[in-house]
């Protein structure tokens, strides 16, 4: 069986030309035709769509699970998941640290056949130590949970290949590609990032890179193909 996973980091749905679009993401996200996408940086609420999450999951005929961080009189703002597969159950995770701007994580159970499928996606901090604390927490939850697939994706924020955050994801999930996706026009810079245990799932992981991405947000979304039957499951 297999299924498509992306990340996307939308910037408010601020583009590079300083235009707010929901439209314009929704059109990003029907390029992708991912059965499930988390998304980062989502809100606040626009005069045109009101609630960003809402309009999206209409959009893509998706299932929504809000990750909401902080409000302001905007609204709210933070993480999202849009999924095209059955959502179990799901929990919200705080990885706020004092000092420093609200963050969190959506840990998510799937229904994919016999097979139980763990999905954690998250927009870590921009601190050193901030991440690896935050990183420390979201490895005890896949540590606590017995599915059969376990997922990381998201914004790791994380320049250096051999910082401390992403050594322990390596020792826990294995070496993952990381291409490029950010600044969206010209990517240099991996932060977004995608993880699978057992890793031979994952069969490909690349930036959409379409012209529609490369204004829509700062960003460019990565987009991952895993196969369960090379796990002998599904």
């Amino acid at each position: 069986m297999h299924f498509r996973v992306a990340t996307y980091n939308i910037h408010r749905a601020i583009g590079r030309d300083g235009r707010q679009s929901p439209a314009r993401i929704a059109d990003v996200l029907s390029e992708l035709n991912a059965d499930v996408v988390a998304l980062q940086e989502v809100g606040f609420r626009t005069g045109s769509v009101g609630d960003v999450i809402d309009y999206l999951a209409d959009a893509t005929k998706t299932s929504a699970v809000a990750g909401e961080t902080f409000r302001d009189p905007r609204g709210p703002y933070g993480n999202a998941v849009l999924s095209r597969l059955p959502i179990v159950g799901f929990e919200r995770i705080d990885l706020s640290r004092p000092g420093h701007e609200p963050r969190g994580a959506i840990d998510l159970r799937l229904g994919l056949g016999d097979t139980n499928v763990q999905v954690v996606a998250t927009h870590l901090g921009l601190r050193p130590r901030e991440r690896r604390k935050q990183t420390a927490r979201l490895l005890s939850a896949f540590e606590a949970s017995a599915a059969d697939l376990k997922i990381l994706l998201g914004d790791f924020n994380e320049l250096l290949p051999w910082g401390r955050p992403l050594r322990s994801l390596e020792r826990a999930f294995g070496r993952s590609p990381a291409p490029a996706t950010f600044p969206s026009r010209r990517p240099l810079l991996p932060l977004d990032r995608l993880w699978a245990k057992p890793s031979r799932a994952v069969q490909a992981v690349t930036p959409h890179a379409s012209d529609n991405a490369k204004v829509a947000s700062d960003h460019l979304p990565l987009v991952a193909e895993l196969d369960l039957g090379s796990l002998g499951l599904g």
